[in-house]
């Protein structure tokens, strides 16, 4: 999808940026666990969520931090950058992954009372989120290590609904289910990031918690629209009406980055998905990112990337 479809194709700029990531939610197996349990699980190098249908547990990253206690409807998102705990009783933590491979079937099974099913009761159900490269740098660099969405949330009635036709989906055996599923977990992500754009304080600096900032929004969203317009930092700051001095500070502290760079940043994004998945030719390329020259567009380019744009094409496309 060329920059120009792209931007006809999207409104604004959470959803252009996720369309960039090609982000995907893949649903793992649910899980019914009985009595007293505890399982350790392995940073995962990407993203992951967990949501609770039935019952309670809680998680523990041991590092200091209070332990996350979880209650029926609740999500975590994690950025699987660390190892976690998640039990419901303080015994001798096992091995997720044996645990859920200790079993067939949709559903994974463990706990002290899993033989006869006995005990306190807790449901779950779980997964990751595939990215691109693209999607590896900015996901995991604008997320907190866990985010914890509550049932008592303003949107909680969206969320036991999906969560419920989440497990629906993963266990059923009904034609389409896999796809159901996956479609639903997605919806299920984009509702998390949009708690977490209602909480940005607690974001980490970075594009996620720019587009959280209602002053400096309309300066994203038009960067967004209008990627090959020459933006000036006075002209950024007229379409924020705020002085040029009070906008590059406030842009730069929730997003890490000069309102410039991140408009640099944002055109080599469009610019990799392009020569992934395009055919154009570089000079429409360089001149739909406002670039009045190849070799103006190759060297921000290699800077940016390290390879020339046709090496990232020859190279992206082996």
């Amino acid at each position: 999808m060329s920059p120009e479809n792209l931007r006809e194709s999207t409104s604004d700029p959470l959803t252009e940026t996720l369309a960039l990531t090609e982000a995907r939610c893949h649903v793992s197996r649910g899980f019914e666990a009985y009595g007293d349990w505890a399982l350790r699980y392995p940073a995962a190098g990407r993203l992951k969520f967990s949501a609770m249908v039935e019952g309670t547990c809680w998680i523990d990253f041991e590092d200091g931090k209070p332990r996350i206690e979880l209650r029926p409807g609740d999500v975590v998102l994690f950025d699987g950058r660390r190892e976690f705990v998640k039990g419901n009783a303080d015994v001798p933590a096992g091995d997720a992954v044996a645990a859920f491979g200790a079993t067939d079937g949709p559903i994974a099974r463990f706990g002290s009372g899993a033989a006869d099913r006995s005990g306190p009761k807790a449901v779950g159900i779980g997964g990751h989120v595939s990215v691109n490269r693209t999607g590896a740098e900015l996901l995991l660099r604008a997320l907190p290590p866990a985010i914890v969405l509550r049932a008592t949330d303003e949107r909680a009635q969206t969320f036991r609904w999906l969560l419920d036709r989440l497990l629906h989906e993963a266990t059923t055996t009904d034609p389409g289910a896999g796809l159901a599923a996956a479609n639903v977990a997605h919806l299920l992500f984009v509702e998390t990031l949009r708690a977490c754009l209602a909480e940005a304080d607690a974001l980490p600096v970075g594009w996620l918690r720019a587009i959280a900032d209602d002053r400096i929004a309309p300066a994203l969203r038009v960067m967004h629209e209008r990627p090959g317009h020459g933006w000036q930092l006075e002209e950024l700051a007229q379409v924020a009406a705020m002085s040029r001095t009070t906008f590059a500070q406030r842009f730069r502290e929730a997003a890490g980055v000069p309102p410039l760079t991140y408009l640099l940043n944002w055109r080599m994004r469009l610019a990799e998905r392009a020569l992934r998945d395009e055919d154009m030719s570089l000079s429409a390329l360089a001149h739909s990112l406002g670039y009045t020259s190849d070799s103006a567009f190759s060297t921000a380019f290699k800077r940016v990337n390290g390879l020339a744009p046709r090496r990232y094409r020859e190279a992206s496309r082996r």
